[in-house]
């Protein structure tokens, strides 16, 4: 079977080789193949559940970075020893470990090193995290959510109540 290639931005190519096959084939800024890709098996039924994994986590880890910054807000700023003040450097501390998290999580979902291949070198930062987000839910999500129907209607089927002409009464 020949697979079906899209291009979907100079850092992805879209190639989908089965029915339960997504690959995402990792490119770099000038468009060249880096030899890296994201393997997913649609059918995988474990995988909606790391979805959801993912969203939880994201927004549990948020939410601690928010409030990290909240309580240093309300700490009283005093100079560092060096060119930061306490509070923040804190928050820069506090952003260090959200990012490390924020990796965990994503790799949960993407696989292993699927951050690191994403970023293709590039530093974590908020706009990488909005760029894996994006590929995540135009590449991945809509396929995921065809597949997650299709296993759904196999199932109902397979369990039915209706009669079926294959089974001895």
């Amino acid at each position: 079977m020949e697979a079906d290639l899209t291009i979907k931005s100079d850092n992805e190519i879209l190639l989908k080789d089965s029915e339960s096959d997504l690959v995402l084939k990792i490119r770099d800024s000038k468009g060249n193949d880096t030899g890296e890709f994201l393997r997913f098996n649609l059918q995988d039924i474990e995988l909606p559940l790391r979805w959801q994994n993912l969203i939880e986590e994201d927004k549990k880890n948020r939410a601690f970075l928010q409030n990290q910054f909240t309580i240093i807000d309300k700490k009283q700023d005093h100079k560092g020893k060096k060119l930061l003040s306490a509070n923040e450097e804190a928050k820069i501390k506090a952003l260090q470990e959200f990012y490390k998290k924020e990796i965990q999580i994503y790799n949960m979902f993407l696989g292993e090193r699927g951050v690191e291949k994403l970023l293709n070198g590039r530093e974590i930062s908020w706009n990488t995290l909005e760029e894996i987000d994006e590929i995540i839910n135009e590449s991945i999500l809509p396929l995921l959510k065809i597949n997650a129907d299709n296993i759904k209607k196999n199932i109902m089927n397979k369990y039915s109540n209706t009669k079926r002409d294959d089974v001895i009464e």
